[in-house]
């Protein structure tokens, strides 16, 4: 199912009247929202978004002291902050008057607090995402990505639960909403790189400390994602995506041993690796696809696209009839993907500019406008 438009082309191309063809970026003169825009992800984009010629980008989230740190930090006028929370959609309302494009990045992400609080984790991550697609379509907002997460495939646990039933609404809601001009997709990715609550920014404390780094179990392995390519993974979807369709990035991934002695290696650290055991509802790898998701996904190249299930309330398509070619597929997931070695790993923490910092090398420089 399609809305009645094709997907907004991030860069498209017009003739100025003297015959040459210009590149026009979509988000020049448009209004931009993020939830949840505080925090790592939220960050990227304005990085990325304020070097260019978009009219306003608007931060809504409920944390006020991260709000005022970024308004002092970046003192753009063209940043505007709202207070408010996913849950309540009175906020939602106001913080979407006049938005053109919404990046839905906001959630609990803690595994350890949503096994305590699963009824919180269901109504932020859930039933708030339902409310931002809700005010979005009240508001006229033309493309809406949401960001989830690798833990709603196959999920074992409160926040991948959650996470799973959020991503349920929006294709759900993608369906019904594409004919009023709202195009719909998701991205799904793993860990993004010194995120917070990543065990990253804690392996540096640990060993700014002289402490030893604790790890869950040595074989367990995550993706590995820069927030560069987080930001590239959701701008890609909201060029090409459609109503309910999904995007991954093809990520490499590290074991957790590895991560560790990289982290060792470049801070010339001797300390020891101390191993605690896994922690209640982790995973010893994460899943990106299933085998039922990669029976309907397209290779982009450097992303898989996963078009939305188009099968409708006909049952015999849920339990009469199969698909044999699913038993031959395999999932998508941290131990089938490319596996980095140490030193591989240490060129991607050093894109990471609070390691970078720690070594006492310069930060990053950004080559993207």
């Amino acid at each position: 199912m399609t809305g009645s438009r094709g997907p907004t082309r991030l860069k498209p191309a017009h003739d100025d009247g003297n015959g040459t063809i210009q590149e026009v970026n979509v988000f020049d003169g448009r209004t931009l929202l993020i939830t949840g825009g505080t925090g790592t992800f939220g960050n990227a984009v304005l990085r990325r978004m304020l070097s260019r010629d978009i009219a306003e980008i608007r931060i809504f989230s409920r944390d006020e002291k991260k709000q005022h740190d970024m308004r002092i930090a970046y003192r753009d006028p063209r940043l505007k902050f709202y207070i408010g929370d996913v849950r309540e959609p009175s906020s939602l309302r106001d913080a979407l008057e006049g938005v053109d494009f919404l990046f839905h990045a906001a959630a609990l992400k803690q595994i350890p607090s949503c096994e305590f609080f699963p009824l919180q984790a269901l109504l932020t991550n859930a039933l708030g995402t339902e409310n931002v697609m809700n005010a979005a379509l009240a508001a006229g907002v033309k493309r809406l990505v949401v960001l989830s997460t690798d833990k709603a495939a196959y999920p074992i646990n409160a926040m991948g639960i959650s996470k799973a039933m959020m991503e349920r609404l929006a294709t759900a809601k993608s369906r019904v909403v594409a004919h009023a001009g709202l195009t719909i997709s998701l991205t799904r990715y793993g860990n993004v790189m010194a995120s917070r609550g990543s065990v990253i920014p804690l392996f540096a404390e640990q060993l700014r400390a002289g402490q030893a780094l604790t790890i869950t179990d040595p074989a367990m392995t995550r993706f590995m994602m820069t927030t560069k390519e987080a930001v590239e993974l959701v701008l890609y979807a909201f060029e090409h995506g459609e109503p309910g369709d999904l995007f991954v990035q093809k990520a490499p991934a590290a074991t957790i041993d590895t991560l560790a002695k990289a982290m060792l290696r470049l801070y010339k650290s001797n300390s020891e690796i101390r191993i605690i055991g896994a922690r209640h509802g982790e995973k010893l790898y994460e899943t990106l696809l299933t085998r039922e998701e990669m029976l309907r996904a397209i290779d982009m190249g450097n992303y898989f696209r996963v078009r939305p299930d188009g099968r409708d309330l006909n049952y015999d398509l849920y339990f009469s009839e199969g698909v044999p070619e699913a038993l031959r597929l395999d999932d998508y997931h941290s131990h089938n993907t490319r596996r980095l070695d140490i030193e591989e790993t240490c060129e991607l923490l050093l894109r990471i500019d609070e390691v970078r910092r720690d070594v006492g090398l310069p930060a990053a420089v950004d080559t993207e406008g």
